[in-house]
Order: C-alpha cells, then structure tokens, then sequence
C-alpha cells in the first residue's frame, strides 16, 4: 500500500495538468494537448500602468457660489440712483454718526462695480458729485420713467387692470414689511411685471405712516405708475412701452448690511426743560390715556392726522405698542417727530409718548393721502392726482378686495 501511495505521487508530480481541469483528480485522466489553453496568457497591463505611473488626485469638490468671480467682470448697472438697502426707511438728508461694522459690500466682493460707503453705493462719485450730479440723475430718472409709461391710461383700461389685480381674480402680490421698499424688491417687481403688466402690492407696518414716501419711491426707483390705492393696497402699473427684455440690471444684494449708528432720539433732558420737569412730564406722560393701541403689521395711514387732532386738545400723547419690535417703534417715534412735529419724550413700557412742545401751531398741508384715490381723469386735480372723489364701481371693487 505505501509503495503505491509513493508511486502515485510521483506520478503526480511528473505530470502537469492545467488549472482549469478536473480530470486527473477525478478519474485519474490526463488530457491531451488539444484541449491545453493555446492562448499565452497576457501580463496584467493595467497594473504594470499603475506601477510606471501614479495616478493622479481629483480635486476636492467645490460646491457653486455666487462670491467666486474668478475670471468674471464686474455687473455693470446703469440704474440713475444710489443702491440701498431700503429707500423708503432710510434717508441721504440724514447721516450717521458711525458704522457698526467695516465696508464690507452686501453684493459681495467684486461683483458690482460701484463702492459701498456703509450706507450706500453711490451712481456717482460723492467726493466729485454735488447737488448739480443730484439734479442730472433725477432728471435722467424722469426721462427713462416718461419713455417707459407713454400714453397715459384710459378710464376703461385702468379699471380693467385694476379689476384684473384683485384679490378674486389673481394670488400674485408683493408684501413691503417693516423694512419697507427694499432693494431687492425692484428685482420682484420687474419679474412680476413679465407675466401681468401690473402688480398689486401690500404696505403693512411702519412704513405705512408716510404713504406718501412710499408712493413716491416705488414710482422713482421702479419707473411705474401707481394706478390704483386703497389703505396699504396698491396696484403699480408698468407702462405702456416696458419690454421686459430690456429690463434694467438690477444686481442683488446678498445679505442685509448692519444699519449705521444714528444720534439718539431721546436724550437725557428735553430741549427747554430742566432735569426734573423732564422726569415729571414722563411720568405724566405714561399715566395719560392711550391715543391708540397699534397692531403688529397693521396700517397706520390715519396715525399722523389723529395725533395732530389731539394735540389740539392734550399736551401729551401715549400710543400703546405692546406687541412690537423695539426697533419698529423706535423707527415709528422717528417718523412721527418729523412729520407730526413733535418732541419724543420716552418709550419705556413700549410705549411712545410725544409733547407736542411749547410753541405748538397746528400744520396744515396736504402732505399725506387719503385712505382711498380716484385716479380717473375726469377727478384728477390740476396739481397732482390726489382726489377724495370715488365712483360706484371703484367703491365695489375695494369691498370686493375687503372680502
């Protein structure tokens, strides 16, 4: 038996069988060179490759961003006005006493071609501009509003796009909030205007006390017409020659910038009075009646005519704003100081208390609309188109509007 076990492996060992076959193992069979593999076997060429050379690192991925300008020209806006964040509740008559945090531009760096000074980015020069620059741009502003808007409306065409923007016809709306007319909102207003040639918007907050302002802003920065207003509601008519392929560049700003430091608006003392008559009148100022109590969001179109009405009457005024932001109702005794006028005298408690000051003479000027316009041109007046006059079917499509 050992004799043929050492036989076998020797026999094993002398005969070579390929890797594949399973013939001698199992039945002791040795195949023919027929069905040996013919082919050469070729050498690994792809890790003989990887050995020559070493293959190269893909970079790390880098997800898109708008700041990466690498190769990229500045955007170029030929817009005749300096870029803010907000054009209604902030203005160039009136300049900070500092920045909270450096010129950092909120478009991103060099990505337009304008410098942002920490409060704006200026279409001209300031060092080289004056108030000859300030009347070229404005000017340019009317010559590219009159170009767009062409023939004014008819009766009939205005109040078919009126009827058209209403509440039960169309969901589309802009919202201005508490920062107002904003730059980036010029940006909505145009895309709005691609799809319907007027747009309704919605004021709420504190802008709303001056209308007026925000009137005339949208139709200055925006080149539109406001054809329709109602409370806080207007509808803002683009024209008739706009072409929403030649819109104008209006780059975006990225971020909200930190607003500037601004000089107090309550000081330690009253002008006029001494330390002690100013600690008594806040504390008779927070024990008078409540004038109002504002809404958050609400409008506050009738807010200025009501405190004018009072101090007719009272010396002091309290409005009860519990329920708003420090910031709104700090922003809202600084419209009130100057368009009442009045003197701020505290807003503890959230509270704004106003004197209406010694000398006190009512104002009388017509510096603020009416709740609702007629903008037919059979009621327009000669100097502007402000009217109290309302036909039946305007008066219909504000209930409408209410529902």
């Amino acid at each position: 038996m050992l004799v043929f076990l050492l036989r076998r492996r020797c026999f094993s060992t002398t005969t070579t069988t390929p890797a594949f076959s399973n013939l001698y193992t199992k039945y002791s069979f040795t195949p023919p060179k027929s069905l040996d593999d013919q082919k050469p076997k070729t050498p690994n060429i792809r890790s003989q490759h990887s050995d020559n050379t070493i293959r190269k690192k893909k970079p790390l991925y880098r997800p898109p961003s708008s700041l990466d300008r690498s190769g990229q020209n500045p955007i170029k806006s030929d817009l005749p006005f300096d870029f803010r964040f907000s054009y209604t509740e902030s203005s160039p008559a009136v300049r900070p006493i500092g920045l909270r945090e450096p010129k950092y531009s909120p478009f991103g760096p060099e990505r337009v071609d304008r410098a942002w000074t920490g409060v704006c980015a200026p279409a001209v020069d300031p060092m080289a501009g004056g108030k000859e620059e300030a009347e070229k741009l404005e000017a340019k502003r009317n010559k590219i509003r009159n170009m767009v808007q062409g023939q004014d409306l008819t009766n009939a065409e205005r109040l078919a796009l009126v009827q058209s923007c209403g509440k039960h016809k169309t969901k589309r709306q802009i919202n201005l909030g508490r920062d107002g007319l904003t730059h980036n909102m010029l940006n909505d207003i145009h895309n709005n205007w691609k799809q319907a040639e007027a747009v309704r918007i919605k004021c709420m907050g504190v802008p709303t006390v001056d209308m007026k302002n925000v009137c005339t802003q949208l139709e200055d920065k925006a080149f539109g017409k406001i054809i329709h207003r109602h409370g806080g509601s207007l509808i803002l008519y683009r024209g008739r020659n706009y072409n929403p392929k030649k819109r104008p560049v209006i780059p975006l700003m990225l971020w909200k910038p930190q607003e500037p430091v601004y000089p107090k608006l309550i000081k330690t003392t009253i002008e006029g009075l001494s330390i002690e008559e100013t600690k008594e009148m806040r504390k008779k100022g927070l024990a008078v009646p409540a004038l109002t109590m504002l809404a958050k969001n609400g409008y506050y179109g009738g807010l200025v005519p009501m405190i004018r009405d009072a101090f007719l009457v009272e010396e002091l005024v309290r409005i009860d704003c519990r329920g708003l932001e420090r910031k709104d109702y700090k922003k809202l005794g600084a419209k009130l100081r100057d368009l009442v006028p009045c003197i701020l005298v505290t807003f503890e408690k959230e509270q704004i208390v106003i004197w209406r000051g010694k000398d006190y003479k009512p104002k009388e000027d017509g510096c603020f609309l009416v709740d609702r316009e007629s903008f037919d041109k059979s009621d327009t007046n000669p100097g502007g188109h402000e009217s109290q006059d309302v036909n039946h079917y305007q008066i219909e499509l504000n209930s409408d509007d209410e529902k």
